[in-house]
Parts: C-alpha cells; structure tokens; sequence
C-alpha cells in the first residue's frame, strides 16, 4: 500500500441520530492527525451507489466548523442506500478505487452495511488489491452481536422515551387506550426504551410488547382490558416486529411485501399494525376510546433530542475505525484489515466503555434479541436490569409534573 493511500467514506442503512458524528469523527481524526498518512478523503454520496456512479464530495475542503456542526445534526449527511453489492459491483468498485488511488474504505451502518463491507474486502483480497476496509456501527435498533449498544440507539431510545410520556400525559387529560408502535423488526430494545418513561407508579407505558415474545391477540386484550381496571387507562409500546406463535410478523402481513435488496420488509411507513390493534381493543377488550400511532421515521432523523453519550460514542467509533485501519495497514497482526469496531461496557460502578477492532464478520449478517434478562416474566414488561442498562446511553429526561 502507498504511504499515503486515499480514504472513502460512506454512510449506508437508515439514518440515525449520530451517523454524521462517526462520518466527522473519521474525517476529522484524519485531518488533524494523520493527514501525511492519509492523502485525499471522499465522501460517497449515497453509500455503495455513490462510488458505482462516481458521486463524491472532497471532505478535507469541507471548512472545519460546518464539519462539527454537521457532526451535531441528524441523518445521513452524505446520504444513504440500501444496497446489497453484487461480485460485478465489487469489481467495479475496485476500478474506481485503483482510479482514485483509494487504499482505506470505512462504510457506516447496521449489520447489512456491515455485510457489505465484508464482501468488499473479500473481493479486494480475491483481485490482489490492497484495501483496509472498516465497518462503523450504526443502527437504532440496538442489534449488533459485536457491540454492548450501538451507536444511535441511544439518541432513538431517548426520542421514544420522551414521546412516551408526551403520550402518556395525553392519555391521563383524555382517558381511554393509546397504542404506540416503535421500530424495531427482530429486537425489543427501542420498544424496551419506552419503560424509561416512567416516574410515577400509575405512568405509562402500562403494557410493552416485543418481537421476543409470542404475541396473542386474545392475551393482548385481557392485558389492556386488566390495565384500564386498574389505572382507568392504558398506554401500549408495542414493537412492529411483534410475531405471532408460528414466529410470523404480524406487521409484515400488513406492509404491502415491499422489500429492500438485503430481504428485511419494509414495515415502518404504514399504520396498519396501529389500526389493527386498535380494533382487538374495541372488539375484544369493549374500549370505545381506542388511538394508535406508529413513530415510524421519526424516532431516526429527530432534531434537538440526541444523547450526549450517543453523540461521543458515535464520534469516538469513527475515530477509532480509522486508528485501527492505519495499524492494520501498517502491519499490526492483532488488527484485522476488514473489520468493524465493537463497543464493550466495562464492568465498573461508573459508565465506561472500551472501543475494540474486531473482524468484519462479527458485525456481519446476523442479529441479537432482547436478552431473557431484560423482559419480564410477564412478557409485557422490563426488569430493572434494562432500565439500569439503558438510563446511562439515554441521559436525563425531562420532568413532568401532575396533578
């Protein structure tokens, strides 16, 4: 590899909260620290398609103080895609790299963009070519296998908290059921997020409902039918991925079968699942005050609501994916050349984390779901081990006062 190969960067998957914090922490760490290592930085608009149809920003001419502005401000900013590359995409890929001398591809997402990292640097490795590629964790629905959280997740939780208790003081003014159905296909942990909400013994949410856990309709309206009982009113979280006892998606039967390249159905930009529980309630619990909202786009993009630790931890991945790509290059063993970074909670009385390479295909492919531990033995609630988990990711919520 020349001693100062050029650098690609791209952003891939839905938006978050902090993807530009990882995007600026990776540049910026470049521009301040190893510019004579690392010679031109391209942004790639668009993810994978941005480098297929040669669309880039040149990030070292981006002024410093829009780049740390950009860093605070929500979505891609480099823009997005849902891509799966194929082996002709890698090929081409590689032209376009050996064209503009590029030896460092750092790709930002969830376990697809990781994926797709991962079959970048295996094409590279199979033509001879000399590239570290780095997969920067991204998603808010928390379920990476390589990290303790991932970075967005945090930001996501703390929008859906603080809509929850919105939610929750809109329920007590008017009364009936309020359904909130919150992103989250194969895991509970944004759903999980909404008990945050809670201050007071009679706060919603009253009931919480996960992919983990079998959903039954009937089940579902004595559960609401118990909870109007016992406060007077009910607020429901309930997880689009909620499955039925054949492990089928309730949602997905509802979202029309659209599907991105990577297979995962589209489900957040429809009510149906909202509407659908609705009706269990008016029909079989007997609410004639029934409302459902589904959150959908907004618990990712939400101005002014991200959390601090999300933020750092966001920015601190970037920096550290190029940090380990410089020692993988120069010959560091124990660095892999296609990896992705891990984030690991240290076991301590005050909140730490250790940022950690580790090989691509740990990020890769497959998911986690909401661990045992966190979901009570009701199955419609968290245990205080969640909320001990998630407060420090989350941050200080506001306070709300009652009557």
């Amino acid at each position: 590899m020349k001693k100062a190969s050029n650098m690609m960067i791209a952003q891939s998957g839905g938006p978050s909260m902090v993807i530009n914090a990882s995007m600026v922490g990776a540049v910026m760490t470049v521009r301040k620290f190893f510019g004579k290592k690392i010679g031109k930085i391209y942004g790639a608009r668009h993810g994978i398609a941005g480098i297929l149809g040669r669309d880039y920003i040149d990030l070292r001419k981006v002024p410093e103080k829009k780049m740390w502005d950009i860093s605070r401000t929500p979505s891609s900013a480099l823009g997005s895609c849902r891509l799966k590359p194929t082996a002709d995409d890698c090929r081409r890929i590689f032209q376009e790299f050996k064209r503009l001398g590029v030896g460092y591809f750092f790709y930002i997402g969830g376990n697809d963009s990781a994926d797709a990292a991962r079959i970048v640097g295996e094409e590279a490795e199979k033509e001879g070519y000399p590239l570290v590629v780095y997969h920067i964790p991204k998603t808010i629905d928390n379920d990476l296998r390589s990290c303790d959280h991932t970075p967005g997740y945090g930001s996501a939780a703390r929008f859906v908290a603080t809509a929850i208790m919105g939610d929750d003081l809109d329920n007590r003014a008017l009364g009936g059921v309020k359904i909130d159905v919150i992103m989250g296909r194969d895991a509970g942990f944004l759903t999980a997020a909404s008990a945050l909400a809670r201050r007071r013994p009679d706060d919603g949410p009253h009931l919480i409902y996960f992919p983990e856990i079998p959903f039954s309709p009937d089940k579902f309206a004595r559960d609401v039918k118990a909870a109007v009982k016992k406060f007077g009113r009910c607020v429901v979280a309930v997880s689009e991925g909620i499955r039925d006892a054949n492990g089928e998606s309730i949602g997905a039967k509802f979202a029309g079968g659209e599907k991105d390249s990577h297979g995962n159905v589209q489900m957040s930009g429809t009510g149906a699942l909202g509407d659908y529980l609705a009706k269990i309630v008016k029909e079989k619990a007997g609410v004639k005050r029934v409302r459902a909202d589904t959150f959908g786009y907004l618990q990712r993009s939400f101005p002014g609501i991200a959390s601090e630790t999300d933020l750092t931890e966001a920015a601190m991945a970037g920096s550290t994916a190029v940090i380990a790509a410089l020692a993988a290059a120069a010959g560091n063993s124990a660095t892999p050349t296609k990896g992705t970074i891990g984030i690991v909670r240290k076991k301590a009385k005050k909140y730490k984390v250790d940022y950690v390479a580790l090989p691509a295909e740990a990020a890769a492919k497959y998911t986690r779901s909401l661990p045992k531990e966190f979901i009570a033995k009701n199955g419609h609630d968290v245990t205080p081990a969640f909320l001990e988990y998630a407060r420090p990711l989350v941050g200080e919520l506001p306070f709300c006062e009652t009557l």
